[in-house]
Formats: structure tokens, C-alpha cells, sequence
């Protein structure tokens, strides 16, 4: 799930793209990277760490050049290591080529051994690099950046948000399903694409659409220019986007986050009430919920948990030891909130039950006397191929648990999880837009290894269109 941005603007990008970065920091913590043009030469710096740990000033200041691409890693595919931060940088025919690419190939295996046949050699152990290589390939034969788009997305299988920078040139190109967010905006001096709508935000800027599933952007000095690349037969946006990895005050294909978690908390009081004294978010990915959930309710809303700002997301950590280690510092339970209260604890998700177990028992080690577990998704239940780094269901406490039985894992008074139902209403979009295949099995795409058609829905088919400007 990681966060990339796209800047062309006359007043210079390196800046921009920085702020930009800053605000996607949320989609990953591994790395980032910022790739420039100045017109004559490609400009460049990578790193481990957050985007703060990254850049200095004067990093930034020799980062030269109107149009950029930028890019925070958080990993699905490849190993941590350096040679997979993006944006990946080519030279050739002496032009300058970058891309920087957020989501998860299905077929990436096949790709490589195909074009290694061919002769290509890759640097990396990432999906990205294979995207890079079809394009670059084809444009060894063809001169035409978007006709090698149009056969790179022919042949690509899974989900994917990509932004190119060719010279001084920005391209940006989104799955025909939309799995993956991805939205253009106008800046003071010019256009910008990024995964999520805060960083256009951050720059003041103003939110224009979404790149729409399965179309080809083009930024130049003319201003914007569409080609509608794919057609599918319908549209499978992530529902992991809308419960947890956007930020609440992300506008996602038109709906506001921040709006459809809050609505979800008051469908979770309609679904299952609680005689409590208190509601308390899980901060802060289960502030949203929390306040639905006590607004319909009329249960006070009380933060009896204070969250450390300094610390990242527990559940993009790379490591189960490390996610476990950073609860007890990430938050810290207020006693006098907690003594002798029943409480309702809301929280987004369960994925392993680690997690949700330390936080109760700290909370009950507080003087906490019922604690009421309502959750803003329903029980994840398999393994998600599309981006989000949930791979094994053995990871997965409800892969194998019922509810009750997973209450009793993370020791809570009382759990339920918001239904599908309820949770698809409250997105406010239709199920057969929405992958929900982490809660269901059930996937927008085929998937080697798991049952062919679990829910009797169809895979979704592409129609590939000629050339169309608009």
C-alpha cells in the first residue's frame, strides 16, 4: 500500500513532492525517494527510513527541476532492501525514464521469466521493475510512451497505481478495476497526481477526480489529456482503503473516509449495544468509529488511551516482535478514564489478535472492569494478493475462529465485528465495486492457488480500447 505522488510545476517540485511524501507518510515507513527533471538531466535521492530521515534542505535543494515523481514504500512484494526503494530511474536513448508504482501484480513471476528470455535483466526483486521493463521494452521498438503503456496494462494482472515521468513528460495510469486510489490535482503553477487527495491538500491545492480505473493521464505544458486505456466489466476499489490504510481525511473515489468510518460506528451501536460507561477509540484508527459509535449511542466519547505521535503504524511494522514491542510504547492508558468503567473499546481491525490483546489487557491492568470490543471491519479472514501484507491465513486470528472464540483469544468482555452489509452501506458503495476478498475469499481477479470462484461471482474481464483522446 504505498503512497506515490506525480508533480509538474513551474515553480520547482523537489519541495512539493517532499510535502506531498509527508502527507502520505501513513502508506509506508520503509523507505522513500524523489526523482526530478531539469530539462537536460535526471535528478535523484533514495532512502531507508521516513520521509522526515530521507531529505535535508539542502538534499531538496539539489533536487532541481519542474516535474518530479515521489514515492514511500511500504513492502508486499520484494525484500527490504536498498535496490527496491522507488522511484526506479532508467537511462536510455538519452532519455530519462521513472516510475514510481503503488500495489501488488498477481502475475509477476510469469512476466519476469518472460522477459528474461528475452534478455532483460532486473536489479530488483519488486513487481515495479517488471512494469518498467515492459515499457521500456516496447519503447526500444516504438518511439510512443502511450502505446507501451496500453501494452504494459494489457499485460499486467492485479492492481496497480503508477506514476511516469518520460523527460519532461508525467504519465499516470490506474488497474482497470481501480483497486488501487489515485487522484489528479491542480496546483498554484500546474497539475499533480497523487494516491490520496492529502496530498494535494498539503500544497494547497485543489482536488480535481480520481484517475478513473483503467485510464492513461498525460501531464505536459499543454495541461492534462486523457485516454481511456481499459474498460472492465466492473470496478473492485479496496475496501482495506476505506477501514484503515487512507487517511480519514482522504477523499477515495468520491467518498470522504472520515464520513464513511463515522458511519460505520453508528452501525456498529445499531448492530450490537453495549451497557458501557464510555466509548474509546483505539487511537487514532479507531477515532472515527468511536465517534459515530457515541454519537448514536449518546455513550460520552473519552479518550482513555494516549497514543505516542511519535511512533508509526504498528501494523505495517515488518515483524510480529516489533509490532508487539511498539503497543506499550505506542499508547498509554489514562487510569482515571479507565477505573471501575465499562467501557466500549472501537478499534478498525483484527488481523492477527496480537495487538487488540495487549491493549485490553493494559486496559484492564488500568482498573478498566468490562471492556466492550466493537470493530469497524468485519472478520479478516483471508489473505490479501492485492497490496496489503496480510499473505498467509495462518496469520489471521479469524481464519480459523469463530467470533467468540476470537473474543476469548483477546480477552474482551464482549466483541462483534460491523457486518458486510452494514460496512457496505455505510461506504456507500455497491458490494460488486468494492474487493472485499480479505473478508470473503472472494477476489476480483484469478489467483493462483486459491479455489477458482469461491462466491460465484465472475472475474472481471478488461476491453482494451484503441487510442481516444479527450
Amino acid at each position: 500500500m504505498c503512497g506515490i505522488v506525480g508533480i509538474m510545476d513551474a515553480g520547482g517540485v523537489s519541495f512539493p513532492l517532499y510535502y506531498a511524501l509527508y502527507a502520505l507518510q501513513h502508506r509506508g515507513q520503509e523507505s522513500a525517494g524523489i526523482s526530478t527533471f531539469d530539462g537536460t538531466k535526471l535528478c535523484k535521492h533514495k532512502a531507508e527510513g521516513l520521509v522526515a530521515d530521507a531529505f535535508t534542505p539542502g538534499i531538496l535543494q539539489g533536487l532541481i527541476g519542474t516535474v518530479g515523481v515521489g514515492h514511500v514504500r511500504y513492502p508486499t512484494t520484494g525484500a527490504n532492501v536498498p535496490e527496491n526503494i522507488q522511484p526506479f530511474n532508467f537511462l536510455f536513448r538519452e532519455h530519462a525514464f521513472s516510475i514510481a508504482h503503488n500495489g501488488n501484480l498477481v502475475n509477476t513471476t510469469a512476466l519476469r521469466k518472460e522477459y528474461e528470455e528475452k534478455g532483460q535483466i532486473f536489479c530488483t526483486t519488486t513487481d515495479t521493475e517488471v512494469i518498467a521493463n515492459i515499457i521500456v521494452d516496447q519503447l526500444a521498438n516504438s518511439a510512443n510512451i502511450e502505446d507501451a503503456i496500453r501494452l504494459c496494462m494489457q499485460k499486467l494482472q492485479g492492481s496497480y497505481s503508477a506514476v511516469v515521468m518520460l523527460d519532461g513528460v508525467l504519465y499516470a495510469f490506474r488497474d482497470p478495476l481501480g483497486i488501487k486510489p489515485l487522484c489528479i490535482g491542480k496546483t498554484k503553477e500546474g497539475y499533480m497526481f497523487a494516491s490520496e487527495s492529502v496530498a494535494i491538500d498539503a500544497l494547497n491545492g485543489t482536488l480535481l477526480r480520481d484517475v478513473a480505473p483503467g485510464e492513461l493521464v498525460r501531464i505536459d505544458q499543454d495541461g492534462l489529456h486523457s485516454t481511456q486505456i481499459a474498460v472492465a466489466e466492473r470496478r473492485a476499489h479496496c475496501v482495506f482503503e476505506y477501514i484503515y490504510f487512507a487517511r480519514a481525511d482522504s477523499i477515495i473515489d468520491g467518498s470522504l473516509v472520515y464520513d464513511a468510518r463515522r458511519k460505520i460506528g453508528a452501525k456498529l451501536f445499531e448492530e450490537a449495544p453495549a451497557d458501557a460507561e464510555t466509548v474509546c477509540p483505539v487511537p487514532d484508527s479507531g477515532t472515527a468509529y468511536a465517534i459515530g459509535y457515541s454519537q448514536k449511542s449518546r455513550v460520552p466519547f473519552m479518550e482513555s488511551l494516549m497514543k505516542n505521535r511519535y511512533m508509526g503504524r504498528t501494523f505495517i511494522m515488518p515483524t510480529q516482535k516489533e509490532r508487539e514491542n511498539a503497543v506499550r510504547i505506542k499508547l498509554n492508558p489514562i487510569k482515571k478514564h479507565l477505573e471501575g468503567k465499562s467501557v466500549v473499546l472501537v478499534d478498525d481491525s483484527i488481523v492477527r489478535g496480537t495487538t487488540s490483546r495487549r491493549i485490553i489487557e493494559m486496559m484492564r491492568d488500568a482498573g478498566a472492569r468490562e471492556i466492550h470490543a466493537r470493530i469497524g471491519s468485519p472478520a479478516i479472514k483471508a489473505p490479501c494478493y492485492l497490496g496489503v501484507d496480510m499473505p498467509t491465513r495462518k496469520e489471521l486470528i479469524a481464519s480459523s475462529l469463530t467470533e467468540e472464540e476470537v473474543r476469548e483469544q483477546i480477552t474482551a468482555t464482549t466483541l462483534h465485528h460491523i457486518s458486510i452489509k452494514e460496512l457496505i452501506e455505510a461506504i456507500g458503495i455497491d458490494e460488486q465495486n468494492l474487493c472485499t476478498g480479505c473478508l470473503t475469499g472472494c477476489y476480483p481477479v484469478r489467483i493462483e492457488g486459491e479455489v477458482a470462484n469461491p462466491c460465484s461471482v465472475k472475474f472481471s474481464k478488461s476491453t482494451f480500447q484503441s487510442r481516444l483522446e479527450t
